[in-house]
């Protein structure tokens, strides 16, 4: 009876200390995965799941957003909020480059830290943003620029080359006609912070 008391205690320590031994292990393995866990990769979960965030725009502006798609240098969200009221739903594109900081709640923070599946949207990860701007420029959408200058032009976007855009600049509410035009605008996509367009459909 002795020898087997003694027996269950030596199995119970070994027990603790490869299970101890595991977590160790284990838990290295996840610091490790996440000193390699890549931002773009977090924002495709926050994307996948529609997640409610407040981003921060490196012109210092805060946006509550719904986000919606990744793609291969922007993210697009919907917002119900421009110049500070509420409005109609928008989708914003972000450049990647014009994202300060997001807010979001503890829990998706964590979840934003699981590993995602291949996106079902693979295709759509690889169009950039010039790919997207000259879609809206073929189809003569009205957009809302905003740029790192701090300034906000409305306007209809006339081409997307490799690098920047040239938006024929008029009021809200008017169609880019020659008589409604104020003026044309090269803008780079450097200093691009987001292109609001109307409607909740993002890309």
């Amino acid at each position: 009876m002795h020898w087997d008391r003694l027996f269950e205690d030596l199995e119970g320590q070994l027990v603790s200390e490869w299970e101890a031994e595991r977590a160790a292990l284990d838990a290295e393995s996840e610091r490790l995965r996440i000193a390699r866990l890549e931002l773009r990769t977090r924002l495709r979960t926050l994307c996948a799941a529609g997640a409610e965030a407040t981003i921060d725009l490196a012109d210092g502006r805060r946006l509550p957003v719904t986000l919606r798609s990744l793609g291969a240098d922007w993210i697009a969200a919907v917002s119900r909020v421009a110049a500070g009221v509420q409005s109609a739903p928008s989708t914003l594109l972000i450049p990647e480059h014009a994202i300060a900081g997001i807010a979001l709640d503890h829990g998706m923070i964590l979840a934003s830290l699981d590993d995602t599946p291949p996106s079902a949207h693979a295709l759509r990860e690889r169009m950039t943003l010039g790919f997207v701007l000259r879609d809206l420029a073929r189809r003569r959408v009205a957009v809302h620029v905003s740029t790192l200058a701090g300034e906000d032009v409305h306007g209809t976007i006339d081409r997307a080359a490799a690098d920047h855009l040239d938006l024929a600049v008029h009021d809200a509410g008017d169609a880019r006609r020659a008589s409604a035009v104020h003026g044309f605008r090269v803008i780079p996509f450097t200093w691009l912070v987001a292109v609001r367009t109307p409607g909740a459909q993002a890309p």
